[in-house]
């Protein structure tokens, strides 16, 4: 049984729709990278940081008691999967009892905690009408199911950076299963002050915009997005496009540390061909994880080039133009491969071209001129304790 995407909806720092974030991403504008002032440093001075910010005026309140930007996030990328009209053909197609909804996230509402903490500590009570119902990690995929109508499983996943893409593989699995018929699968995360600050406390934002993959690299910037696609069983909206694969690994060998021989990434790259019954020869791009550390970027050109053999696949780190969108990662990844089969264009890698020679070079794409042919394309996601995916898709 095959596995069909629909045109993805999505919002990020890169654009608002699949039309600004491809264009984005293919000439390697990084106006959606802003400087965000996040509290005080020790001497007491405002600390900012680079992010991947929504644009002001893009997003509106939801109406939902527990109103947040997060949830005016995943708002945002809902309504636009439903204009789409495919959650509609799903429903008339299969009933909405038999779609489902994955969705991998990481922050669990830390705005309202914040805002509850503020109002103990100087109130000695939280606010009126708090509670922890909008913080349980089940909230935003019920909201999801009932915003769109739908009435099948419904799921949350919080495998860190891989969140969305372990939940893509979930929905896929749903559907081979015979569970669901389609489901609604991406992730949604936010760049809060909290998640800025613990990324800082581990030393792993850098104080300059991402530099992935160079000798220069000093950590990540984070971002904030949402990204959603309709997974069927049939082609409802003609895409000829479907998710043909998954690998996962963990390999767990430390809370934070990816396995730095990168065999650990290369296992789930290795199982996704596999899935995908598609050869190393097959992949025309590879959208990295990229992520501008000197763990993660290390570990993975090493697990690249041990997977691809030394093939020159092209491959680029979209983050640069994004921001590290966490748990929306996966699925925000996913869509720009899905737009570069649709366009026969690649995004481009947005870097200072110093290589580190300390490990394997990668053939970085740096022009997005339109390509000969672009069939199947992989997306890496590597996250915290060791949780591996990787995606494999394919055009008809």
């Amino acid at each position: 049984m095959k596995t069909y995407l629909s045109q993805p909806a999505l919002v990020c720092g890169a654009g608002k729709n699949t039309a600004e974030f491809f264009e984005t991403l293919t000439t390697g504008n990084q106006n959606g990278l802003q400087r965000v002032q996040c509290g005080k440093d020790a001497d007491g001075n405002d600390q900012f940081f680079w992010a991947g910010q929504i644009a002001d005026g893009t997003l509106s309140p939801t109406g939902d008691r527990y109103d947040s930007r997060f949830l005016q996030i995943l708002d945002y990328a809902l309504n636009q999967l439903k204009e789409t009209g495919a959650v509609q053909k799903a429903i008339d197609a299969y009933g909405a009892d038999k779609i489902g909804v994955c969705l991998g996230q990481c922050d669990n509402g830390s705005e309202l905690s914040l805002q509850a903490h503020r109002s103990l500590w100087n109130n000695e009570t939280f606010p009126d009408g708090y509670t922890l119902t909008a913080q349980g990690a089940d909230y935003p995929a019920t909201y999801a199911s009932r915003k769109l109508g739908v009435k099948g499983v419904s799921l949350s996943f919080a495998t860190a950076c891989s969140s969305s893409a372990t939940a893509l593989i979930k929905a896929r699995q749903l559907i081979l299963a015979g569970t669901c018929d389609a489901v609604i699968a991406g992730g949604v995360d936010i760049a809060s002050p909290t998640t800025l600050l613990g990324f800082d406390s581990l030393e792993a934002i850098s104080g300059e915009k991402t530099n992935p993959f160079s000798k220069n690299r000093s950590g990540i910037t984070l971002g904030e997005g949402a990204a959603f696609s309709l997974l069927s069983k049939d082609d409802l909206t003609k895409t000829h496009i479907m998710l043909a694969g998954a690998g996962e690994s963990s390999d767990a060998s430390h809370m934070t540390a990816p396995l730095a021989d990168g065999t650990g990434a290369a296992q789930a790259m290795r199982a996704a061909l596999s899935d995908a019954q598609t050869d190393v020869a097959d992949i025309d791009y590879v959208n990295l994880h990229g992520t501008g550390t000197k763990l993660n970027d290390s570990m993975e050109a090493k697990a690249v080039a041990a997977v691809f053999s030394n093939r020159a696949v092209p491959v680029s780190s979209t983050k640069p133009m994004t921001g590290h969108t966490l748990g929306a990662a996966g699925a925000l990844e996913l869509a720009a491969c899905f737009l570069a089969l649709q366009h026969q264009k690649l995004p481009v890698h947005v870097w200072d071209g110093i290589y580190d020679e300390d490990f394997p070079r990668l053939n970085f794409v740096t022009n997005a001129q339109p390509q000969s042919e672009i069939r199947c394309c992989m997306s890496n996601s590597f996250a915290f304790g060791g949780c591996n995916a990787s995606l494999i898709i394919k055009k008809e």
